[in-house]
C-alpha cells in the first residue's frame, strides 16, 4: 500500500547508476527541466567531468539562481564498486532525503538486472522506482548474463531484509558545487570523448 501510494506522487529524486558517462550527459539535460529535483550519481565519471557536463547544459539557462540551485542539488557518491554497491550506499542517502519515488537512470545494457535489484532493494524501503532507460552508443562496458543476474537478485533479496536494521555510511559523498575545478586542472584529468567539452588548461605560473 505504501508503494502504491508513492507511485502516484511526483518524483522526489533522480538516482543515476554509474558506469556510463552517457547517463550523466542525459541527466544533465534532465536537470534543466527539473531544477528543484535532487540528483544522486553513484560512482560515476570523474568529478570534474560531471561538473563540466552540467555546466555545459546549464549555460543555456537564463536564470543564475536556477543554475546555482541545480549545482547544489547534485551529489556524487564515490564508494560503490558495483551495481549492488550503488544501492548499498545509495539507499541510506535517499532515505535521509525522505524520498518516496525515485527516477532510476541506467542503460538498456544494464537490464533486467538493475531494474529488478532496484525494485527489490528500494521497494523494501517503501521507495517506488520509475526506470528511465537510455540507449548506449558504441560498445557497452558491462556484460549481462543470467548467472550474474541471478546472483545479484539473490543477494538483493537477502540485503532487503538486513538493510532494515543496518545502514552503511559512505565517507566519500561530495556536493557537485564543492568540486574544486582548479585543483583538478592542476592534477590533470581526461573525460570521455562523448562529453564533447573543452577541458580547462592549468594556469601558467608567474616567474
Amino acid at each position: 500500500m505504501t508503494l502504491m501510494s508513492a507511485s502516484s506522487q511526483p518524483v522526489d529524486a533522480i538516482f543515476v547508476l554509474g558506469g556510463s558517462i552517457q547517463r550523466e550527459i542525459y541527466v544533465g539535460v534532465q536537470a534543466t527541466e527539473h531544477p528543484e529535483t535532487p540528483i544522486l550519481i553513484s560512482s560515476g565519471s570523474q568529478d570534474p567531468c560531471i561538473k563540466l557536463i552540467f555546466q555545459k547544459y546549464l549555460a543555456s539557462m537564463r536564470s543564475p539562481s536556477l543554475q546555482s540551485t541545480i549545482i547544489k542539488n547534485v551529489w556524487l557518491e564515490k564508494c560503490a564498486k558495483s551495481t549492488f554497491g550503488n544501492f548499498y550506499y545509495g539507499i541510506p542517502i535517499l532515505k535521509r532525503w525522505r524520498v518516496k519515488k525515485v527516477k532510476l537512470v541506467t542503460s538498456s545494457t544494464h537490464l533486467p538486472r538493475a531494474k529488478w535489484m532496484a525494485q527489490i532493494l528500494l521497494g523494501s524501503h517503501g521507495i517506488w522506482v520509475e526506470p528511465d532507460i537510455i540507449n548506449e552508443k558504441g560498445v557497452p562496458g558491462n556484460r549481462e548474463s543470467w548467472l550474474k543476474t541471478s546472483l545479484d537478485v539473490t543477494r538483493s533479496l537477502f540485503w532487503a531484509i538486513v538493510s532494515q536494521f543496518r545502514e552503511p555510511e559512505c565517507g566519500k559523498v561530495i556536493r557537485l558545487a564543492d568540486v574544486d575545478m582548479d585543483e583538478w586542472v592542476e592534477r590533470g584529468f581526461k573525460c570521455e570523448r562523448q562529453v564533447q567539452i573543452k577541458i580547462p588548461q592549468p594556469k601558467s605560473k608567474s616567474q
